[in-house]
Formats: structure tokens, C-alpha cells, sequence
């Protein structure tokens, strides 16, 4: 099975209420060839919310205890991404998904790129709090930008 950031199958549910919807994406989804999951509603964040990034690091580090996720009034949020990340891989698991299309640049999903924790829109190297604990766990992390002839199988 696949995964899909439910941001881009169309649901309203990224930091400003708004969605990256990517058409093939939800087509997939709704012939039920992939599910939908967002690690940041899941961990119990709102829509709207205020903007988070990943500060001293990346995905990787905030598993290590390295770097947090501070939202843009200066909350520390990572407890929030971290629970949301293993709520989602639970249901991924369950599920049987062993790929996964997530939106770059998220600070949950991103799987490549990420923005620098300085809200100043310069992005880094790095992936996303939720792509961390996936790909730990053995999952195959794609973005919006790079899943196609990744996972054709999943086409028509």
C-alpha cells in the first residue's frame, strides 16, 4: 500500500488551512490505491496553526535529542510532531504502506529538504521529524517532486 501527505490529496490541513493538492496524487487516492495520513494533525496540532521549523538540525537530530521544533512565537512543539510521527507510522503500519509520497519542505514530512529554523525561507538539506521516524522504521520516503517512475505500480 501507499501513503500520501493529506495535504496533497487536497485536505485543508497545513499550518495556513490550505492544501498542496497534487491531482494524480488525489486520484490515486480516491481509486484507493493509497491512503492519506498528516503526522501533524495526528499529533495534535490545529489547522490553522502557527508556522514550525526544525532548529539545530533535522528530523534525525530531534529523534537524538539534538534539535527541537519551535513554531514561529517561539513555542517548542517537537513533543507534538514526534507523537504525531509515531501515531502515524502505527496506522501505516498496520496498514501495510511501504511507500510513502510526503510533502517536501514540511518540517513533519519533507524528505530532502527542509527550511533552516530561521523563518527566513532559506531551505537546508535535512528531512522532516515524521520522514525521520518512517525511514528508521524502513519505510521508502518519496516527495511530491520525485515519486514518479519511483512507484508507477501504483498507477493505472
Amino acid at each position: 500500500m501507499l501513503g500520501v501527505s493529506a495535504c496533497l490529496a487536497g485536505v485543508r490541513c497545513r499550518y495556513d488551512g490550505d492544501h498542496n493538492q497534487d491531482d494524480s496524487l488525489r486520484k490515486l487516492v480516491s481509486e484507493g490505491k493509497a491512503i492519506m495520513i498528516c503526522p501533524e494533525i495526528l499529533g495534535g496540532l490545529p489547522t490553522p496553526r502557527t508556522p514550525a521549523e526544525i532548529v539545530g538540525g533535522d528530523g534525525f537530530d530531534v529523534w537524538d535529542g539534538l534539535a527541537d521544533v519551535i513554531d514561529k512565537s517561539g513555542n517548542d512543539v517537537t513533543d507534538m510532531f514526534k507523537v504525531g510521527a509515531i501515531k502515524a507510522y502505527k496506522e501505516l503500519e498496520r496498514l501495510d504502506v511501504t511507500h510513502l509520497i510526503l510533502k517536501e519542505r514540511s518540517p513533519s514530512c519533507g524528505s530532502q529538504l527542509i527550511y533552516d529554523g530561521t523563518f527566513s525561507g532559506i531551505r537546508r538539506m535535512g528531512v522532516g521529524v515524521a520522514s525521520a521516524y518512517f525511514m528508521k522504521k524502513g519505510i521508502r520516503v518519496l516527495s511530491e517532486e520525485n515519486w514518479v517512475g519511483e512507484v508507477e505500480f501504483y498507477g493505472d
